[in-house]
This record gives C-alpha cells, structure tokens and sequence, in this order.
C-alpha cells in the first residue's frame, strides 16, 4: 500500500504541472486587459507602472513561475492603487489579483472559511444523511420507505438548487421571517446570541446543499447495497448462520462502499469550489461567488489560481479514493 501511494504521489506530481501549465496557457491567451476599466485620464506612464505592479512587464513563463511559487511560498505584500493619488510599492515576485489588487492567494484563504462553514457542513450533514437512508432502502426494496426515500431523492436531485433556494427564501424568510434570507458575511461568532445568528443564517444554505448531495449519494448507495445483497457470499454467510445484522453491516456494506466512497471523495473537492449557484442566491460571500466575480471581471490571475486549486483537490481525493480500496476490499492489494 505504501509503494502504490508513494507511486501515485510521484505521477501526481508531473500531471498537476502539466494541467498548472494547460489552465495558465489557456487564460493567457483569453482576451482582456486588466486596466480596461481605469479612466482614460491616466498618464500613459502612470499605466505602464500600474501594468508593471501588477507583474504584466514580465515575461510569460517568468509570470507562470511566479504563479507557481504563490501555492508553497508566501510573504507580505502592501499595494495600494495608483488611480487613489498613492504610489505602488515594489512588486517582482507575487502574482496580483487584477480585481482585488492583492496576491490572489491572500483573498482566497479570506474567503475559504465561508465557503468551509456552508457547504462543507451541507456536505457533511448530506453524506451523514445518505448512507443510512441508501442502506435501508437497499435492504427495504420496494417497502413505503424505499418508496419516500426514491420520491424524495428524485426530487432534490432534479430540482436545480436556485429554485429550492428561492422557495426557502420566500416561505421562511418572507412570509414565516424565521430565517435572514441575505447571508452575513461579516457577523463574527462572540457569544450566545451570535452563536444563534450564525446557525439561523446557515440553515437554508446548508439544507438546500444537503438535500441536493444526500439525492444524489443515497441512490449510488441503494444500487450498489442491492447489487451485494444478490451476491452468492451473502448467501454463504446467512447459510453459516450468521446474524442479518452481520451479514449486512460487515459484510455486504464493505462491499458497497467501494464505488460509493469515489463518488464522496470526489464530491469533496465541490466543497472548497464552493456552491456556486446558491452562494449567489443567500449571498454567502465564499469561493463561488469569488470565481464568478472574477469571471465577470476578467481577472485571469485569480480564476487560474481557483481552477488549479480545484485540479489539485480532484487529483488527491482520487488518490485517497484509490487508496481507501484497498482498505475497504481485503482482495484489493496495491503492493
């Protein structure tokens, strides 16, 4: 097991420069300039030492270096904004974010705890939920339980999440006023009465993302539980006398969580990309909402530094799947 992941970690290394270089490559050449929206008042010197602070002087691959070095390597930085009447401190080695005119990296770790505290609870609080509703359904074929469950699920996983988000917002922020229907951002968690804010102003976020994700992981869990239940093993062991409850929480659900624990490891990367789509409808101010920004306002630096991060989470949780198979499955062996 050890020799696998040491092995995967080493041809992980070569595919995440080659993806770093493909994302760089690809948003270099997209149309834009940074200075677009700067008044046409400015000094053609003054733009060039705008252009030059924000690291655009520098050659290409000197730039994806600098890129780079932002992900192991960071150090402070002041910058402040020549069109304000200041001067630009000395910039040669951070890549700036041309939105926000800050290392890209700074103002993502800003905005990951949001992005942590909403979806990643709803995608904890969905996994928790899933697998005991897949498993019982699995095991409980066609009873009224399976058949809830099934209604339910096909429900929350075709119905998109702005329209669960909206109708959230108008039953129970508007016409109920139990929950804020706008996120703050800015409430910092001091006391009781805060600690209260804070979980009234998560609920219908966060159960929106757990109805979306529990839909979809419940069924993966009720096929494949199903699938095992029919195995010829399952019958050997009720055969030997064992009890229902081994049989189904040892043996048939290891088996099940094999292909089930890629489709969990693989959502966890969604968590730090954030709900882009409902962090817009209750205004959580995460890395969704971030990317979509810096899409709208053309800021290459800061959507490369988002699509890597996303890449690098897909190519680890994909290892850590690979290497739960072997845990999970006794007849998988790496070494």
């Amino acid at each position: 097991m050890l020799t696998y992941t040491l092995r995967r970690l080493l041809i992980a290394i070569p595919t995440l420069l080659f993806i770093s270089f493909v994302i760089f490559i690809l948003l270099e050449l997209a149309p834009g300039d940074p200075l677009a929206d700067q008044p046409l008042t400015i000094p053609p010197e003054v733009r060039e030492k705008m252009r030059a602070a924000l690291g655009l002087d520098q050659p290409a691959y000197v730039r994806y270096l600098l890129w780079l070095k932002q992900f192991f390597w960071t150090e402070p930085l002041y910058l402040v904004d020549q069109a304000f009447g200041t001067e630009f401190t000395e910039q040669q080695n951070r890549i700036i974010s041309w939105q926000f005119r800050s290392p890209a990296m700074d103002v993502i770790w800003q905005r990951l705890p949001q992005t942590l505290w909403v979806v990643g609870l709803a995608y904890l609080v969905g996994v928790i939920i899933a697998l005991p509703i897949g498993i019982i359904s699995a095991y409980r074929q066609y009873s009224w339980f399976d058949q809830i469950g099934t209604f339910v699920s096909m429900i929350g996983f075709s119905v998109p999440t702005f329209f669960t988000g909206v109708v959230l917002i108008i039953v129970f922020a508007v016409k109920l006023q139990w929950f804020p229907s706008i996120y703050d951002t800015t409430l910092r968690v001091t006391d009781w009465e805060s600690f209260v804010k804070q979980v009234k102003q998560m609920i219908m976020p966060v159960t929106v993302l757990a109805l979306f994700n529990a839909s979809q992981i419940s069924r993966f869990m009720r096929a494949s539980m199903l699938d095992n239940l029919g195995q010829d093993y399952v019958r050997t062991a009720r055969a030997k006398g064992m009890s229902e409850r081994v049989v189904v929480l040892k043996h048939v659900l290891r088996n099940s969580l094999i292909p089930v624990v890629t489709v969990i490891a693989l959502g966890i990367p969604t968590i730090f990309g954030g709900a882009i789509i409902t962090e817009q409808v209750f205004k959580v101010n995460g890395l969704g909402q971030l990317l979509i920004v810096a899409i709208y306002a053309n800021d290459l630096p800061m959507v490369q530094t988002l699509t890597f991060m996303f890449a690098f989470l897909t190519v680890m949780f994909n290892l850590i799947a690979d290497v739960l198979y072997g845990v999970l499955d006794p007849r998988i062996r790496y070494d």
